[in-house]
C-alpha cells in the first residue's frame, strides 16, 4: 500500500497526550478529513481513515459538477471526550496544526466532537475556519462562505441540517440494498450501536420510512423493544453525546448489556459508533443479513471475510457514510443552497446511484461490496490526478 504523503504525531505539552494527522494525498493542494478524538486513537487507525477519505471523495466526482473532490486527511486525538483536560487539548492541537489547516486540510467533526466544538476551538487557535485551506479554489469565497454558514444555520424538527445530512445518507444506503433484494422497508428490524449525530440521525430517517428502530446502544448500554423502540422520544432524551436519559424509556423497552445490540433479532445493523466495534470472534453473535458502516472502519477485515461467507453483507464505510463530507462541498461549491429539502433530495440521488454502482460491481465481480467501491475509487483517481493533479 502506497503510504500517505503526510503523517505527523504531536504530543501536548500540558498534559502529555498524544494527537496525529495523516494526509492520504493533496487534489489542487488540498485534502479533506474530520478530526476525531477517543482514548486509544493512534496514527495507525487515523492513516486508514485517511485513506478511506480519498476514496470517498473519488466515489463523488461528478464531471458536471461544480464540487471538484478533494485529497484524503484526517486527524485524530487520544483523549476521552468528556474529560475536563479535552477541550484545552483540542486548542492546542489545532493551534499546533494550524499551518495544514491555513493551507492543506480542511476539517470538520467526527467521532467525539461536534462541528460547533470544533469550530469554537479553531477561533481560540487563531483559525478563520476549519475549511479555509479550500478558499482560494472558490470562485466566490464571500458568497460560499455565507451560504455554508446558512446552511448551518438551518434546522428541521429542532435538529441541525449539518446533523441529519450524514444519517440520511446511511438511511439511503440502508433503502436501496433492501429494494436491490426485494425487501420490504415496513416492520424490517434494525439495531443502531451509537446515538450521536450518525447514528440517531440514521435511526430517525430508517424511523419514518417504516422500519422499525428494535435496539439502540450508547455508552450505558443498550435499549431494546422486539416491537420498535420510539425513536423521537429517544432521541429528545439524548446528551451532546448521544447517551440516552434512561427515565424516558416506556415500560416495554429492556435495558440490556452494551454489547447485546449486536445479537438482537433484526436485519440490519448499523455500527455508528467506534471503530473496530465487529471482530472475528464477536461477529459470530450476528444474524442480521446485511451491516451498514455508518462509523468509520467498524468491521475488522476478518471479521467481514467470516460474515460474507456466512452470508451476511456489508455496506462499507467509504459509501455509505459519506454523504456529510459530500455535502458540505456540494453547499460550499454551489452544487445544493441552504435548503434542507434540496439538500435530502440530492444527497438521496447521489447516495443511491453510488449504491447501486457498487452493488452491481461487486455481483458482477464476484466480489464484496467493499471491495467493487475500492475498485470504482481505483478507476476514478487516474481520471482525477490527469484533471486535477495530485500529491502523494
Amino acid at each position: 500500500m502506497t503510504p500517505p504523503l503526510i503523517a505527523l504525531s504531536w504530543t501536548d505539552h500540558v498534559t502529555g497526550r498524544r494527537g496525529h494527522l495523516v494526509i492520504d494525498r493533496l487534489v489542487r493542494g488540498v485534502s479533506s478529513g474530520g478530526l476525531r478524538m477517543r482514548p486509544g486513537c493512534t496514527q495507525e487507525e487515523v492513516a486508514g481513515l485517511a485513506r478511506g477519505m480519498t476514496m470517498k471523495e473519488a466515489l463523488h466526482y461528478d464531471p458536471r459538477a461544480r464540487y471538484i473532490p478533494l485529497g484524503g486527511a484526517k486527524g485524530g486525538i487520544d483523549c476521552d471526550p468528556r474529560h475536563p483536560e479535552a477541550y484545552g487539548v483540542l486548542v492546542r492541537y489545532l493551534r499546533a496544526m494550524r499551518p495544514y489547516v491555513e493551507r492543506f486540510w480542511t476539517t470538520g467533526e467526527d467521532l467525539g466532537l461536534s462541528q460547533d466544538l470544533v469550530d469554537r476551538a479553531a477561533a481560540e487557535a487563531g483559525l478563520i475556519s476549519t475549511v479555509q485551506a479550500v478558499y482560494p479554489l472558490l470562485d466566490d469565497e464571500a458568497a460560499a462562505r455565507r451560504r455554508l454558514s446558512d446552511a448551518f444555520a438551518v434546522e428541521v424538527d429542532g435538529i441541525g441540517l449539518d446533523e441529519l445530512v450524514g444519517g440520511c445518507g446511511v438511511a439511503e444506503s440502508v433503502l436501496t440494498a433492501l429494494d436491490r433484494a426485494g425487501t420490504a422497508h415496513e416492520g424490517t428490524r434494525v439495531a443502531v450501536q451509537g446515538f450521536g449525530t450518525m447514528g440517531g440521525a440514521t435511526a430517525r430517517f430508517l424511523s419514518r420510512a417504516g422500519l422499525k428502530i428494535v435496539a439502540v446502544a450508547d455508552i450505558k448500554g443498550t435499549v431494546a423493544d422486539p416491537e420498535g423502540l420510539d425513536v423521537e422520544a429517544l432521541l429528545a432524551a439524548r446528551d451532546a453525546h448521544g447517551a440516552v436519559d434512561r427515565s424516558a424509556l416506556r415500560p416495554s423497552d429492556r435495558e440490556l448489556p452494551g454489547e447485546d445490540w449486536l445479537a438482537v433479532e433484526a436485519e440490519v445493523l448499523v455500527p455508528a459508533a467506534v471503530s473496530y466495534a465487529i471482530d472475528g470472534l464477536n461477529q459470530a453473535r450476528i444474524t442480521a443479513r446485511w451491516i451498514v458502516e455508518a462509523a468509520n472502519m467498524p468491521v475488522l477485515a476478518e471479521a467481514e471475510r467470516l460474515l460474507a461467507g456466512r452470508g451476511v453483507t456489508v455496506l462499507p464505510d467509504v459509501v455509505a457514510n459519506s454523504a456529510t463530507n459530500a455535502w458540505w462541498w456540494w453547499t460550499l461549491f454551489g452544487d445544493l443552497d441552504a435548503d434542507a429539502d434540496e439538500a435530502f433530495a440530492h444527497i438521496r440521488r447521489a447516495m443511491r446511484g453510488l449504491v447501486e454502482r457498487m452493488l452491481m460491481r461487486a455481483e458482477s465481480d464476484g466480489t464484496t461490496p467493499r471491495a467493487a467501491a475500492h475498485a470504482l475509487a481505483a478507476e476514478t483517481l487516474p481520471v482525477i490526478t490527469e484533471r486535477f493533479g495530485t500529491y502523494r
